[in-house]
């Protein structure tokens, strides 16, 4: 970027350096005249035009106001409410092991580095240099005998330090960025645990339902073979036909192909619980997860108003935003004159052993003033990218606030929907197997066909399978629900 030569630097000849050092009144001289002259050619470089055109959305607009209706109070561990320690002890171990969440601690200690290294940019930066060189000087050129065509030993060292002044805030608003980013990863890392935890969690409850699907399957099982050795006392007595035999017989193979396509799936659902708590895909090929161990949890009438503030993805999104926005004000400062502070104290003599003579010394001290006059539009198109990140972090944060707001409403939707089919579900069952215990009597007295008792069997167990996915699925919606919510999270003060 060309810029205007800098005033009383320090990367002058030594002998002007020493000047400076025995001259301060050169440093107020070289403020002044630069102040002045930045004053006038302030204009040339312009921010002038580039501003932010996203907004967040408010939350009023969402349907979340100060008077909506509480929400239970979730703590960080929610998925211990549901009261099963084989669920806590599995959430635990994938909290512990999991490589995502590592990755995710990592780009914390990332984004903590990179705050330290802002931080660093608004302290005084202080460097020591040594060099020892051996030159031959041409006797051809510039410096006559006795310097010209000798053989010298040019000794150099030093000690410098230099500070910025931020007047405009560049330094500060890089910081503040950093720490928004920070911040945002720190969110994000909880927005991965409680995710994880949701995920066990609904895993464990899948490979609980398709578990209580495989009673029933069992069940179904001794039920149909009972039914078959009744069918061949029917036919030995001549009361039944080879076609109620055959009808059966051929019950059995199919019953058994269901529990065998089920022992697939509960394989496979171990396999991916072992998957999630970092284990090998066998270690959890004798788990069991009786969903009756597993309690339900109270359910919101309402999306409650201070859901953005519970969930840590919509608090990350909006550090992403104050991060964005404190980058935009450091590309503007970009545009203002920067002031540099040096100084330097050292030792410089030709031959090593007049280094430590105390004419060797040499010190000096200066300001440099910088202005962006013209670079060809690199410092617009920068405040741009900025711009347009920073509208880019609105519209992700407003989709955040959006698609929590609808999840909320839908588990909650979803919970009390399924409550009400599990009230029903219940009589329909009762009744189901009220009618089949009475097929069964009337079928064994003889005044009923064995079509009648499979219709009824066939109701039954469609009963039983129901009430096992309305179970895992009531499980599994106030999972949803939890983590909608925020699965107890809550933002630290400033966040």
């Amino acid at each position: 970027m060309p810029s205007l030569p800098t005033l009383a630097t320090p990367a002058a000849a030594p002998h002007r350096r020493r000047q400076a050092a025995a001259l301060p009144a050169l440093a107020v001289g070289a403020v002044a005249l630069a102040s002045a002259l930045l004053l006038t050619l302030g204009g040339c470089a312009s921010s002038a035009g580039i501003a932010p055109q996203a907004h967040a959305l408010e939350p009023a607009g969402l349907g979340l106001g100060t008077g909506g209706t509480p929400a239970p109070a979730l703590a960080g561990d929610w998925w211990r409410a549901f009261g099963d320690p084989g669920l806590d002890a599995l959430v635990d171990r994938a909290l512990a092991g999991s490589p995502g969440l590592q990755a995710a601690q990592a780009r914390v200690a990332q984004a903590q580095a990179a705050v330290g290294g802002a931080q660093a940019a608004e302290g005084v930066h202080v460097n020591a240099e040594a060099d020892l060189t051996r030159e031959r000087i041409s006797a051809n050129g510039i410096y006559p005998p006795p310097l010209g065509g000798a053989n010298l030993t040019v000794v150099n060292t030093q000690l410098g330090a230099s500070w910025e002044a931020d007047f405009w805030g560049r330094n500060r608003a890089a910081v503040e960025a950093a720490i928004g980013t920070e911040r945002a990863a720190q969110a994000e890392l909880q927005a991965a645990r409680t995710l994880l935890a949701s995920r066990v969690a609904a895993t464990y409850v899948q490979l609980g339902r398709l578990l209580a699907q495989r009673d029933v399957a069992e069940r179904a099982l001794a039920q149909r073979d009972q039914i078959l050795s009744l069918i061949r006392q029917r036919v030995g007595s001549g009361l039944d036909t080879q076609v109620e035999l055959r009808q059966g017989e051929g019950a059995l193979p199919e019953t058994r192909q269901q529990i065998e396509q089920l022992d697939e799936q509960i394989t496979l659902a171990r396999h991916a619980l072992a998957a999630l708590t970092a284990q090998a895909p066998q270690a959890l090929d004798a788990l069991q997860a009786p969903l009756n161990a597993v309690q339900a949890v109270p359910v919101p009438a309402h999306v409650p108003a201070d859901l953005l503030g519970r969930r840590a993805d919509i608090t990350a999104a909006r550090w992403r935003v104050e991060a964005a926005g404190s980058e935009i004000r450091s590309a503007r400062a970009g545009f203002y004159p920067n002031l540099d502070i040096t100084a330097f104290i050292g030792l410089n003599s030709v031959g090593l052993d007049r280094l430590l003579r105390a004419g060797s010394q040499q010190r000096g001290i200066g300001p440099a003033l910088t202005l962006p006059i013209f670079d060809a539009g690199r410092l617009r198109a920068n405040l741009r990218g900025k711009t347009a990140a920073y509208d880019a972090a609105v519209d992700s944060y407003n989709g955040a606030v959006i698609d929590a707001v609808r999840e909320a409403a839908d588990a909650i939707a979803s919970a009390q929907s399924v409550a009400r089919q599990q009230a029903q579900q219940a009589q329909a069952e009762a009744a189901a197997e009220s009618a089949y215990a009475l097929a069964v009597q009337r079928y064994q007295a003889g005044l009923g066909t064995y079509l009648t008792v499979l219709n009824a069997e066939t109701a039954v167990l469609a009963q039983r399978r129901l009430g096992a996915d309305l179970k895992a699925r009531a499980l599994d919606s106030q999972i949803t629900l939890a983590r909608a919510l925020g699965g107890g999270y809550r933002a630290q003060a400033g966040a």
